[in-house]
């Protein structure tokens, strides 16, 4: 077997090895909470639904507008982060990106953001925060449009108001994922840090790599379930958005990690697309993080239809009817 298809299996192994517990473990809530044959009606129902509302085609229109909102809140990012009496930590926070972004596209954000930020990092938080911010959230405002579809929506917010929640959302999810980061930069050291200063005992220092993933993990389902509570335009409990923050944030690291070594080890776009390779690669990865997330959302509006909650502000729709846009307020 060649080396690059032994170390691509072995990658997909080891993501396979931490996730299917978690995959069960979601599986068998839903199981318990809605009975074993209403959780596989709520399976096909989602399958049904990603169908009628065209997520592959929002998906797509979704990495698009990433896209074009990535390099702008990544500067914003690393401008604020400058500021910060920690010694190279942007280039830590890369790094904490890398794991689940393809290497070449990886290669082109750095790049860019070199390029950008040596000349003059102080004007870009005092002169263009404004536009940068609003250009950044832009990403978010599609993505707030496509839940509109997902949850069955019946009207969207006005646009200055869909826009200052998106910046909101931006603010949020972007802080959920830095104490991620965070964490995954101070490794097992900060346990027997924190036992010294706040003298807790033995088992804490020991439990404590144990407690840092675990707690990286609910950074990562908490930016999910804000982002599915705050962004359609129904009214819901927070704890109704978990299921699909679960297996949202379960698709997103298991598709990212297959993209990854796809990319890595049998794909070449330059050779396919020449110096728009990392491009390529880098829209790929978010169209299929696009995918992971809208699921999420299709799974929490099914449930609530099985259990038989309407949201306020959501629409009836019938199987089988074409999707359509929520009116604009």
């Amino acid at each position: 077997m060649p080396p690059g298809l032994v170390s691509a299996q072995r990658h997909l192994q080891k993501s396979a090895f931490h996730l299917n517990p978690l995959i069960a473990y979601v599986y068998m809530g839903l199981a318990m909470r809605i009975g074993l044959r209403r959780a596989k009606e709520v399976t096909q129902a989602v399958y049904r639904e990603v169908q009628r509302t065209r997520v592959l085609n929002m998906a797509a229109g979704l990495s698009y507008y990433f896209l074009l909102s990535l390099f702008p809140l990544l500067i914003v990012l690393a401008t604020l982060l400058g500021y910060l009496p920690i010694p190279n930590l942007f280039n830590h926070s890369m790094d904490f990106a890398a794991r689940f972004v393809p290497s070449e596209a990886m290669g082109l954000v750095r790049r860019i953001l070199q390029s950008v930020l040596t000349p003059n990092r102080g004007g870009l938080l005092s002169i263009g925060l404004v536009g940068t911010l609003w250009a950044a959230s832009g990403g978010f405002s599609a993505m707030i449009d496509a839940l509109d579809i997902a949850y069955d929506a019946r009207a969207s917010r006005p646009m200055l108001k869909q826009r200052l929640v998106a910046v909101a959302l931006t603010f949020m999810t972007g802080g959920l994922m830095a104490i991620a980061m965070l964490l995954t930069m101070v490794g097992d050291r900060a346990g027997h840090f924190l036992s010294n200063v706040l003298h807790l005992s033995y088992v804490f220092e020991r439990s404590w790599p144990f407690l840092r993933w675990g707690i990286i993990g609910l950074c990562i389902v908490l930016s999910m379930e804000v982002l599915y509570f705050f962004g359609p335009n129904v009214k819901q409990r927070f704890k109704h958005t978990l299921p699909g923050a679960l297996v949202g944030t379960v698709l997103w690291i298991l598709i990212s990690a297959a993209v990854n070594v796809y990319v890595s080890h049998f794909a070449n776009y330059n050779k396919t697309y020449g110096t728009i390779g990392a491009v390529v690669a880098l829209l790929f990865w978010l169209y299929v993080s696009s995918i992971a997330i809208l699921i999420g959302a299709e799974l929490n509006a099914e449930l609530l239809k099985v259990e038989g909650e309407r949201l306020q502000g959501q629409q009836r729709v019938a199987p089988g009817q074409l999707v359509e846009m929520p009116k604009a307020a």
